[in-house]
């Protein structure tokens, strides 16, 4: 005689499926957030914060800095990457509040969002110290920048669909970067051949010289000797 599946018994595994997706997506995020204080300064050195992106990826930059009591103080933000090219992807200047930016990487490199707090010239330097903006930066690259509640909505998706398309989304992150390393790899392994071949190379041309060197000195020493009639 068969049995009967209470609705609750049923939706367990179902349940379970979700809290194993939603730990994965969790564990597998590549968003990050710090909050920081940063002074002012008449000639002031930018402070960046910098997170690794791989080319063609989407970025979501949320920047929240409340300007507080006085305006003598101006921030300033660039986002730039660490490629050969220096790629400057924002500039913003005078930020107040909060700034939300959305941007795609144009290289394999680590991206920097830097601030300069830049103080009033009115206010001497020695009270630098009494001027400061709390910054709130939050950085989502990639699956994490893609806004799933609005693909839901338009796509009538359910929880379960939703993670997935996130865990969809952070997996295939995670194999394009294996490529990259893997590319990365074959570039070495290329690099460190073509060295090995050119040590090689240089040592028979050294060996050569030195062989033909020495054989040259031999039979110069011979017919000195034999002009001095110190040989047969």
């Amino acid at each position: 005689m068969a049995r009967s599946r209470s609705p609750a018994t049923a939706a367990a595994p179902r349940r379970l499926l979700v809290q194993l997706v939603v730990a994965a997506v969790s564990l597998a995020s590549f968003a990050s957030g710090v909050k920081f204080s940063l002074t002012a300064h008449h000639q002031p050195q930018p402070k960046c914060l910098w997170n690794y992106a791989m080319q063609d990826t989407l970025v979501v930059i949320s920047v929240s800095a409340p300007l507080a009591g006085n305006n003598l103080q101006r921030l300033d933000m660039e986002v730039v990457d660490g490629s050969k090219s220096r790629n400057t992807y924002q500039s913003k200047r005078g930020l107040k509040g909060e700034t939300r930016m959305a941007i795609t990487t144009h290289a394999d490199a680590d991206l920097g969002v830097c601030f300069t707090n830049v103080l009033d010239p009115s206010v001497p330097e020695h009270q630098a110290a009494k001027y400061e903006r709390l910054i709130d930066l939050d950085v989502d690259i990639g699956a994490d920048a893609v806004d799933y509640n609005a693909i839901a909505k338009q796509e009538s998706l359910s929880g379960l669909e939703v993670e997935m398309r996130k865990l969809e989304g952070i997996v295939k992150e995670i194999v394009d970067e294996l490529n990259y390393l893997k590319r990365r790899e074959a570039r070495m392994r290329d690099t460190n051949e073509s060295t090995n071949e050119r040590v090689a190379n240089f040592f028979y041309l050294t060996f050569t010289t030195l062989l033909l060197l020495g054989v040259w000195q031999v039979l110069h020493l011979r017919s000195y000797f034999k002009k001095k009639y110190l040989i047969d």
